[in-house]
C-alpha cells in the first residue's frame, strides 16, 4: 500500500515539473536508450567486411597487382574496363558497401572489369619513380588485360591521382586506350579554390622526401582531414553518437572509416616528382611534364573522353578538373558534374541513382558486346 503510494506521489510530482523539464528528462532518457543500444551493437560481430565482390588474381609485378571481377553476364562489353584508382588511399572506395558499390553496378549492367591495386610501398621502394607507375605498371596492367582478352584497347577508368596517371598513359600511348573515363581528377593544379593547392605550392618536397624517403601515409592522411577539420574529425562522430542504435549505420561508418585510415606511404621519388612538377609548376596542363625521355602532350588524347568531377569536392576542386577536356585533340568528349563531395561520387545515394548509370550508359555507347 505504501509503495503504492509513493508511486502515484512521484507521478504527480512528474506531473508537476515544468514542461520544458519533463521535455528534457524525455530526451535524456531517449539519449539513455539509444546509448544502451549503441553499446549492444559495438560489442556484438559487426558486418564490416570491404571489397567483397569477388575477384581473381591475374596478374602482379612487385607489389602491384591486378585483379579481374567475376563476370555476372554471360555476353560484357567489350573492350574491358581497366581501373586505375590514386596511390592515396585503397582502391576497394569503389565496393565499399554492398548495397552502394559502382563494382557490383558495373558487373550487372554487362561490364568486364579490372582493377589494379597498388600495394603498401616500404622503405625499399622509395626510388620508384613516376615513370616506373605509369609505363611499367600501369602499362604491363594494360598489355596483361589485352592478352587476357584478346582485344588490343581497354576502356581505361582513371580516379583522383590514378586518373591522372591514366590520362598521362593515354596521351603517351593513345593507341592502347579505346576510351578515357576520369573521375574527380586533377588536371590543373594552379588553383586557390583548393587548400591542398595552396600549401603544395611552398612545400619543401624535396627536403621532405630526402629526410623521410617514403612519406608516410598517416602524414598525407592528416593532411587530407585538415581541409575540413569541423566535418570530418568532429562533426561524423557527433552524427556518429547519434545513430549508433542503427547497426547499418554503424557497420557502414566503421567501413568508411577502415577505408580513410588505409593510407599507404607514398614512393619518395614519385611524390617528389607529382608535387615538383605538377602541383608547384603545372607541367602537365602546359604539355611540358616528361616521363622518362617522353614530353606528354595532352593533345595526342583523341579517343572518346567522358571527365566526370564533383561539386563541392574539397581534396580536387572543380577547377581542377572541370577544365581537362578544353586541352585534349578529342572531338567526342564529355563533362559531367554533380552536387556532392569527393568520396560522395562512389558512396552516396546519387552515386547509384545518377552516376553510375551515366558512366556505364556513356562506356556502353562507345562499346560493343563482346563475348
Amino acid at each position: 500500500m505504501a509503495e503504492n503510494q509513493t508511486s502515484t506521489k512521484e507521478h504527480k510530482n512528474a506531473a508537476c515539473l515544468p514542461e520544458h523539464r519533463q521535455a528534457w528528462m524525455e530526451e535524456m532518457r531517449k539519449v539513455q536508450q539509444r546509448f544502451i543500444q549503441g553499446f549492444n551493437i559495438l560489442t556484438k560481430p559487426l558486418d564490416i567486411e570491404v571489397g567483397t565482390t569477388p575477384k581473381e588474381l591475374v596478374y602482379q609485378e612487385d607489389k602491384v597487382k591486378l585483379y579481374h571481377y567475376i563476370p555476372v553476364k554471360e555476353h560484357m562489353y567489350s573492350p574491358p574496363i581497366l581501373i586505375s584508382y590514386a596511390l592515396v588511399n585503397k582502391q576497394y572506395m569503389l565496393d565499399l558497401q554492398p548495397d552502394r558499390s559502382v563494382i557490383k553496378y558495373l558487373l550487372n549492367q554487362g561490364h568486364e572489369l579490372f582493377i589494379i591495386d597498388w600495394g603498401y610501398p616500404s622503405p625499399a621502394d622509395k626510388y620508384i619513380t613516376m615513370e616506373d607507375y605509369i609505363e611499367e605498371y600501369l602499362g604491363g596492367c594494360v598489355d596483361k588485360v589485352c592478352e587476357l582478352t584478346g582485344v588490343s584497347q581497354v576502356t581505361l577508368m582513371g580516379i583522383c591521382q590514378g586518373g591522372t596517371f591514366s590520362l598521362i598513359y593515354s596521351a603517351l600511348h593513345p593507341e592502347k586506350v579505346k576510351n578515357l573515363v576520369t573521375i574527380v581528377t586533377p588536371f590543373d593544379f594552379h588553383t586557390d579554390t583548393g587548400l591542398l593547392n595552396v600549401w603544395s605550392q611552398n612545400m619543401d618536397i624535396d627536403k621532405m622526401v630526402d629526410t623521410l624517403g617514403n612519406i608516410p601515409g598517416d602524414f598525407m592522411n592528416i593532411g587530407f582531414l585538415m581541409l575540413n577539420p569541423f566535418r570530418l574529425m568532429f562533426d561524423k562522430y557527433i552524427g556518429f553518437s547519434e545513430h549508433a542504435d542503427d547497426k547499418e549505420f554503424v557497420n557502414n561508418f566503421i567501413r568508411m572509416e577502415k577505408w580513410i585510415f588505409d593510407s599507404p606511404d607514398q614512393a619518395g621519388e614519385t611524390i617528389r616528382k607529382f608535387v615538383r612538377d605538377l602541383y608547384q609548376k603545372n607541367l602537365l596542363k602546359e604539355n611540358k611534364l616528361r616521363i622518362g625521355d617522353k614530353t606528354v602532350d595532352v593533345k595526342n588524347i583523341t579517343m572518346p573522353v567522358l571527365n566526370i568531377f564533383a561539386e563541392y569536392d574539397n581534396l580536387v576542386p572543380p577547377a581542377c578538373s572541370r577544365n581537362f577536356t578544353d586541352y585534349i585533340g578529342s572531338k567526342d568528349k564529355e563533362s559531367a558534374s554533380y552536387p556532392t563531395g569527393h568520396i560522395g561520387i562512389f558512396v552516396s545515394g546519387r552515386s547509384q541513382k545518377e552516376i553510375c548509370p551515366r558512366l556505364s550508359e556513356w562506356v556502353v555507347k562507345h562499346s560493343s558486346k563482346g563475348k
